[in-house]
């Protein structure tokens, strides 16, 4: 700093030496530091506010990976919430009206959080571990919740289709006022060979001509099992049932055609391999011929059950 200052006289026309006080000079020297301080803060200020560091752009590159974690996990458990809506309303519309349960209380499905504040003091570290452990989960539970949805959607079609279902499989005789079963399902002799053999149905003794009736609903089958069976029908049930009528004198259906459980179709007779007047009736599960005794439940009482079971257990010689 000069230690002199010089003003211009107007008057005199020269420049004139002019004697600081003490007090002055601190004056002026405290003005320059207070303009200097009040430009370093202006500077600082402008930095603070309007240039990023290299620290804060990192946080804000965090942040912005928590935003959009945060964002995905939250658009995930959206999706599992409406697949449980989804679940939840099947359960209280669906199934338990069917077993005629009441609905899931609301206050035991959606029952009251208490407010945590665990995770209000988290570290960023601690955030991000928590993070990665939640879509973990959420990627367990979805798998869960897509395995769940598929069962019930299998089980909803079988609940629609119960009436069909329930139709389709043999359930009542296939002649009427039939007691007894004259040879049954087993091992039988032969009515000619005259020696044990396999016998995969039921012969039931009736005069020529009787009505043969269908025992499920199905359509009826252009196999044909076989001369020894004689005139024959094979029906096909669906639901991987099959039944077959044998030996009948002459059919009343055709290939193709639709036919409903107490439908006649055929009559009684002896065609093929047969040593009298009878119908052998077969019941097929899955391919295999199965004990059709098994399958009279609708049209019968215990005690006319009881008889045809009996009856059907005696080994003795088969019609066919």
């Amino acid at each position: 700093m000069p230690k002199s200052f010089y003003h211009f006289n107007p008057k005199t026309l020269t420049y004139e030496k002019v004697k600081l006080s003490f007090k002055q000079v601190l004056k002026r020297v405290g003005w320059v530091f207070a303009s200097g301080f009040a430009m370093a803060l202006i500077f600082v200020w402008i930095a603070f506010y309007f240039v990023d560091s290299p620290k804060v752009k990192i946080l804000e590159r965090e942040n912005n990976e928590l935003k959009g974690e945060v964002e995905y996990l939250t658009s995930r458990m959206e999706v599992m919430s409406d697949v449980l809506l989804d679940i939840e309303d099947r359960d209280d519309n669906v199934y338990r009206t069917i077993f005629e349960a009441d609905p899931v209380p609301a206050t035991e499905r959606y029952p009251q959080i208490l407010d945590d504040r665990r995770f209000d003091s988290l570290s960023r570290s601690e955030a991000y571990v928590l993070l990665k452990d939640a879509n973990k989960r959420a990627d367990k539970l979805t798998v869960r919740l897509a395995a769940q949805t598929k069962s019930l959607n299998e089980l909803e079609k079988i609940v629609n289709n119960k009436a069909e279902m329930l139709s389709s499989i043999p359930a009542i005789r296939p002649l009427k006022n039939m007691y007894s079963i004259t040879s049954g399902f087993g091992r039988r002799y032969h009515p000619v060979l005259k020696q044990l053999r396999a016998h995969t149905g039921v012969d039931i003794t009736a005069p020529k001509g009787t009505p043969v009736y269908a025992t499920a609903d199905g359509t009826v089958s252009s196999e044909n099992p076989g001369s020894g069976y004689g005139i024959a029908v094979v029906i096909n049930h669906g639901y991987s049932y099959q039944t077959l009528y044998a030996h009948l004198s002459k059919k009343a259906v055709r290939a193709g055609q639709k036919v409903k459980r107490g439908q006649v179709i055929g009559y009684v007779g002896a065609t093929g391999l047969a040593s009298g007047s009878h119908l052998h009736y077969e019941v097929i599960k899955n391919g295999q011929r199965v004990n059709p005794v098994y399958y009279f439940n609708v049209d019968i009482t215990p005690e006319e059950y009881n008889k045809l079971l009996e009856s059907s257990k005696r080994v003795n010689q088969a019609l066919s």
